[in-house]
């Protein structure tokens, strides 16, 4: 338990000196009376809201809901904003800016009389850019997402965002659709508020902040625009009041038991593979052993419950319905694999939020019993083409290509794929790989999300629609495919990826866990010998930051000297 006058805040506002006398002086100025300082709570409202950014644009109202809980429960709320990361705006990627953003999270508490956060997420980078940044300052911290869109309409039916992107691409590219179908599914797709409203990273990453304990039950699904989000997040500024009372520190909340209950969750929703890549990190952060193993061993009998694309058929917002991600807990602990006991922000363990939810929809979230898909968690595979690692995301492939011999057609960056992939002329074939080289954290830079490579255009036309891919990129949540990610090594670092030439032999064994090249070790000493590492993209600011110290995306692509946290000790005066 925290007392007044050992909170954070008081040692800016509860001074009878000269600085005590500046620290509250110009917060007065916003009509802040002089009892707001008596060592009530300072809250702040860490917002990533921006017009840049439409997944998050409206969290002004997010957070002045935030902010009506935190007076309703006698906190001291300040709202501060931080990097916004737009999925769909931002270039080269915005996974390039994830760790610069949580070190503006990070420092932005540290530095400010905080004795508590609520952090505003949703799109796909600003929750784990979020809580990494959180878990390094360690203070009593609630997550509040916000929410997906309502799903597309289109000619009568559900469309979901990215998962029909990438269909539809493909029509037009076939010629299966005209150019102004084309526009008129745009203007269908997102139609309000909130984030992508499939399975992608965004509502994967919301889940995974319920799972963990970091958000109230319910905060992965309820759709942007309905009310009860807004509630929610009144709900949120009330509790933290408490939290910071009770002195329950995030480093309380994230240990390992949590990172277990988020794996198998991750399995149980058909997530996204790019949450491997931010439990990694959050786990870096907050001090837990965590690694790529344990999303196999962990995940590799839980079944995929969830009927949403890009696995299935539905949207968040019939997920919200059908009881969200409290009904999927729930069959989870029914069936011994969920640590009941995990402590979350609400002062109950995770079983008592959810050993009552109803399923309301048995098609959109099917029993455990007669699960969707079986088995379908997120892969790790392994093999001299990645000694490190690689994901796969058995629910979103083709289960005749789970198990597949191909000739290699390899293209050494992603201009180059661009360039060649509607070729006619390309030598390509169904039965071939496609391997996409320099697309991992050092080499794009920040990893981006093209490791669904986009099929050969004569291959479309053929009707083919699905074949194996393989790179150090990862790949938009909301995608779908048997796409090998996250190859580790990765090509520009120098490992076996860029070593792969066209025509070479590559087997997957998804069952096996296998990723093998059938190159014999001479050959491949050989090519090593031969082989120049590519100039790096950058000679200066935050890139050659980045380039210089990312670690690779079987520790999380964190930067290596960011890994741990130093809490949030009082800093010096300014003055």
């Amino acid at each position: 338990m925290t007392s007044k006058t050992t909170r954070r805040s008081q040692a800016w506002f509860g001074r009878q000196d000269k600085m005590g006398f500046y620290y509250r002086s110009f917060l007065k100025n916003s009509g802040a009376p002089q009892d707001q300082f008596d060592g009530r709570p300072v809250i702040g409202i860490c917002n990533t809201w921006s017009e840049l950014n439409p997944c998050n644009a409206h969290f002004r109202t997010i957070a002045e809901h935030v902010r009506l809980g935190v007076l309703d429960a006698g906190g001291f709320p300040l709202e501060f904003p931080v990097s916004s990361l737009g999925e769909v705006t931002m270039r080269p990627t915005a996974m390039l800016f994830r760790n610069l953003a949580s070190m503006d999270v990070e420092e932005g508490i540290r530095a400010h009389p905080l004795d508590g956060v609520v952090l505003l997420m949703g799109c796909d980078k600003t929750t784990p850019a979020l809580l990494m940044g959180a878990a390094s300052a360690d203070l009593p911290t609630i997550g509040v997402s916000g929410g997906p869109q309502l799903r597309g309409m289109y000619q009568g039916r559900a469309i979901g965002s990215g998962t029909n992107i990438i269909s539809m691409s493909e029509q037009l590219r076939a010629g299966e659709i005209t150019l102004e179908e084309f526009h008129e599914a745009e203007s269908a797709m997102n139609r309000s508020s909130g984030h992508c409203m499939t399975m992608g990273t965004a509502s994967s990453m919301a889940s995974m902040v319920e799972a963990l304990g970091v958000g109230l039950p319910g905060n992965a699904a309820i759709p942007a625009v309905d009310a009860r989000r807004n509630n929610l997040a009144r709900m949120a500024g009330r509790r933290i009041v408490s939290m910071v009372e009770e002195d329950l520190v995030l480093s309380k909340i994230l240990m390992r038991p949590a990172f277990e209950n988020a794996i198998r969750t991750l399995a149980a929703i058909g997530g996204s593979t790019n949450a491997v890549v931010h439990l990694l990190a959050i786990a870096g952060r907050i001090g837990v052993e965590l690694t790529l193993d344990d999303f196999d061993h962990l995940g590799r009998d839980v079944h995929c419950l969830v009927d949403l694309m890009p696995s299935g058929r539905f949207l968040m917002e019939d997920f919200y319905y059908a009881g969200g991600l409290p009904a999927v807990l729930r069959a989870l602990g029914e069936k011994g694999i969920l640590h009941k006991d995990a402590p979350t922000v609400n002062g109950t363990t995770i079983w008592d939020n959810v050993k009552d939810a109803p399923c309301w929809n048995r098609e959109v979230i099917t029993p455990f019993e007669a699960p969707f898909k079986p088995d379908a968690g997120i892969a790790i595979l392994r093999g001299n083409l990645a000694p490190d690692g690689a994901v796969i995301k058995p629910s979103a492939a083709s289960p005749e290509l789970m198990k597949h011999t191909g000739r290699a057609v390899v293209f050494e960056s992603i201009e180059d794929l661009h360039h060649r992939i509607d070729d006619d002329d390309l030598d390509i074939d169904a039965s071939c790989i496609m391997v996409l080289k320099h697309c991992g954290p050092k080499g794009y830079p920040g990893m981006a999300e093209v490791g669904n490579m986009p099929l050969p255009r004569k291959l479309l036309r053929q009707g083919v629609r699905d074949m194996v891919r393989i790179s150090d990129a990862r790949m938009s949540g909301t995608a779908y495919g048997t796409v090998v990610l996250h190859v580790a090594p990765e090509a520009s670092a120098g490992g076996p990826l860029a070593l792969v030439e066209n025509g070479d032999l590559i087997m997957l064994d998804v069952v096996a866990r296998q990723l093998h090249l059938h190159v014999d070790e001479a050959t491949l000493r050989a090519r090593r010998a031969a082989w120049t590492p590519p100039a790096p993209h950058a000679d200066r600011g935050y890139a050659k930051l980045y380039i210089d110290h990312v670690l690779q995306a079987d520790r999380g692509a964190d930067l290596d000297f960011l890994v741990g946290k130093s809490g949030s000790p009082v800093p010096r005066d300014n003055h």
